[in-house]
């Protein structure tokens, strides 16, 4: 566990139950695969080794707010993330209940369509949850917090890999750094939009060493598999499309 404790969940900030998950609003460039009709797969239904991870970036000297700095961030969560990665949601921001749309920079630079959905979010921090099909059967918490006198802005996944094609790439340690670059630039991104040139720290624990085998099945929605084998199809789609 943590040294720092994040804010206390406050009622009312839930998002309301939902069976399948559907996503609406996208643009027509975006690869829109395995989301619609997903169910959330969280931490508990996910095949590989149980972690959590923790990511912290400091913003010393900056006159700042945890609940600015969150209301900014909800505001604009895609544009601070790694170039290469499209986060589709609302307009408005991130809310309970919205439902989010990701295209990402894969292994060898393939594109990986999947989601998230907000099942928390405050004025002082918001979860997302994973489908079926992501790298990771997840929850991500984000937060600020004051710490002596500055706000700190975090970044906690608590995730197992999904199935075990994903595991095979945590353990060659490919997946986990890519997810440590990831978050850890984001959060470079948001202390230089406050005016901080500041470090990530970070810490990592292993909650739950041993694999979920049941979870094993989970390869049959692997978002990875799925958004390769659609990509030649969706190339031939958009050589159609000029050609008309």
């Amino acid at each position: 566990m943590t040294d720092m404790q994040s804010p206390a969940p406050r009622e009312g900030a839930w998002a309301k139950p939902m069976d399948k998950l559907q996503v609406t609003g996208i643009p027509k460039d975006a690869i829109n695969l395995n989301v619609n009709g997903r169910r959330l797969e969280g931490p508990l239904q996910g095949f590989g080794q149980l972690w959590q991870k923790t990511y912290r970036v400091r913003l010393t000297g900056a006159d700042i707010k945890p609940t600015q700095v969150i209301q900014v961030w909800k505001q604009n969560f895609g544009q601070f993330w790694p170039k290469g990665n499209d986060f589709y949601g609302p307009l408005t921001g991130i809310a309970p209940g919205d439902v989010a749309l990701l295209n990402l920079t894969g292994p060898g630079g393939m594109p990986l369509s999947t989601g998230v959905r907000v099942i928390y979010a405050d004025d002082e921090s918001f979860s997302f949850m994973t489908p079926q099909g992501h790298m990771y059967a997840a929850m991500i918490t984000f937060s600020a917090f004051e710490d002596d006198g500055a706000t700190v802005v975090q970044v906690q996944p608590l995730l197992r890999a999904s199935d075990p094609i994903y595991e095979i790439g945590m353990r060659l340690g490919y997946a986990d750094k890519k997810e440590d670059e990831f978050w850890s630039a984001t959060l470079v991104n948001v202390a230089k939009h406050f005016g901080v040139d500041a470090q990530v720290t970070q810490q990592v624990a292993c909650l739950h060493p041993g694999w979920q085998w049941k979870y094993a099945g989970n390869i049959w929605h692997n978002a990875a598999i799925r958004t390769a084998m659609y990509t030649p199809v969706r190339v031939v789609r958009q050589l159609f499309k000029r050609n008309k």
